[in-house]
């Protein structure tokens, strides 16, 4: 199946995909549901499985094979090959050729409607028992409508607030405003990507304005460019405005943030988990994470929204051993295998008994995250969104150095966003 029609094809079933595929995939889900059923091992065999997954997730992965593979030795013999692919870029190369593409596979849940829709995943044969074992936000981002389609593997892609503790105390770190006094007394700066349209989510998410995907799966609305309610769409470009304004802020990607920390020049930022463990070696003792703070706007103090996002394991439903492949990406996302990944890899776990152990609730930025989750949102966005977003930020960001109203700003923004 070329790139093209698989495109093609996931946008014009996508409705009859959310009650269920037929197909090649529907007998492996009727072959799967009876094996699960009867806890019946399938007839010893060779058994050959392609898992995709993120280059610096390899050693990690040869340690779960290993252990997935002297589980099951008395039943099959395997010969498990795991190839790098990204699991942003994970859509994208399946829908090139589905047939070709990996059994098992680590993928955004942003990505689930579409592989859904082309037929590339099943519903899960033991959906009740995998819900029951991980986190709502992760079950939530593993389905479409109720019907489970994916197994939940990690729950930390979003971000929160870094600090320096020899600056600020927990207090401090509650307002953006308090965030950037105690920048400008120290003559610091507090960082904020305002050129990513997944960060400036933050400041619209919780004010009642809203965006989403409409029902075709692919076009946006969006009511950023308000003009009544509580809350306004000008209010929140004065907001940022205001904010841009400080001496102490500083607009830029995650590079300079990092490189801000390590050199003291920032002494707070917006980021996520991947840069924990690098923030934990510069900062030691004065190492700090929390929630994202409030700011002020329309004389008010409004919590600041977030974007999350979730790792799913996916078993493609072309696989030649389905039943296995279901099995694998099972012990992948187990509650030890997630535990695993956590210490391996610092990633937060969406199995519930694992993102309880001590450990992970030792880690200040998975804290952070999961005291965030409180007021975030899964990301479901069209491609429309994130231009025209990003260069209305980056224009805040720099002051709105000519001058041009608010509200024109605004509807040009929304009207790209929701561009069909």
């Amino acid at each position: 199946m070329s790139k093209r029609f698989g495109m093609f094809f996931a946008t014009t079933v996508l409705a009859a995909a959310l009650f269920g595929c037929g197909g090649a995939g529907e007998e492996n889900k009727a072959a799967n549901s009876d094996i699960d059923a009867e806890k019946t091992p399938p007839v010893s065999k060779d058994v050959e499985l392609v898992v995709w997954g993120a280059e610096e997730d390899e050693a990690l992965l040869q340690q779960i094979f290993e252990g997935f593979q002297e589980e099951y030795k008395e039943q099959a013999n395997f010969n498990i090959t795991f190839a790098v692919q990204s699991e942003s870029g994970c859509k994208d190369a399946l829908m090139a050729d589905l047939e070709a593409g990996a059994d098992v596979f680590a993928f955004a849940d942003d990505q689930l409607n579409t592989l859904v829709a082309a037929g590339a995943l099943e519903p899960i044969a033991n959906a009740d028992q995998i819900k029951s074992q991980n986190l709502s936000g992760a079950v939530e981002a593993a389905c479409v409508g109720d019907t489970l389609y994916a197994y939940p593997l990690t729950a930390d892609n979003g971000y929160f607030l870094y600090y320096n503790k020899h600056y600020f105390n927990p207090e401090d770190v509650n307002t953006f405003d308090r965030l950037l006094q105690v920048a400008e007394e120290n003559e610091k700066k507090v960082t904020m990507d305002w050129s990513s349209a997944w960060y400036v989510y933050a400041f619209f998410g919780n004010t009642g304005l809203e965006v989403g995907l409409n029902d075709d799966g692919i076009t946006n609305y969006c009511t950023w460019n308000a003009t009544d309610g509580d809350i306004k769409g000008v209010d929140v470009a004065n907001a940022m405005l205001s904010i841009s304004r400080s001496p102490s802020f500083l607009n830029t990607q995650d590079s300079d943030f990092l490189a801000g920390i390590q050199d003291d020049s920032v002494i707070a930022g917006v980021s996520g988990v991947w840069n924990a463990v690098a923030i934990k070696e510069t900062l030691g003792a004065n190492y700090g994470a929390a929630k994202l703070p409030t700011y002020t706007c329309a004389n008010r103090q409004i919590q600041m929204a977030s974007f999350s996002g979730y790792k799913l394991i996916g078993v493609n439903a072309y696989s030649k051993q389905y039943e296995w492949a279901s099995r694998l990406a099972e012990w992948i996302s187990n509650e030890q295998n997630q535990q695993l990944r956590f210490e391996m890899r610092g990633q937060g776990p969406a199995n519930t008994n694992a993102a309880a152990s001590a450990s992970v609730q030792n880690s200040p930025a998975i804290t952070a995250l999961i005291d965030q989750s409180e007021f975030s949102c899964l990301q479901r966005i069209g491609g429309n969104f994130w231009d025209p977003v990003s260069a209305f930020a980056t224009n805040m960001a720099n002051g709105n150095p000519g001058g041009k109203r608010l509200q024109e700003q605004l509807d040009t923004m929304v009207e790209g966003i929701t561009a069909p």
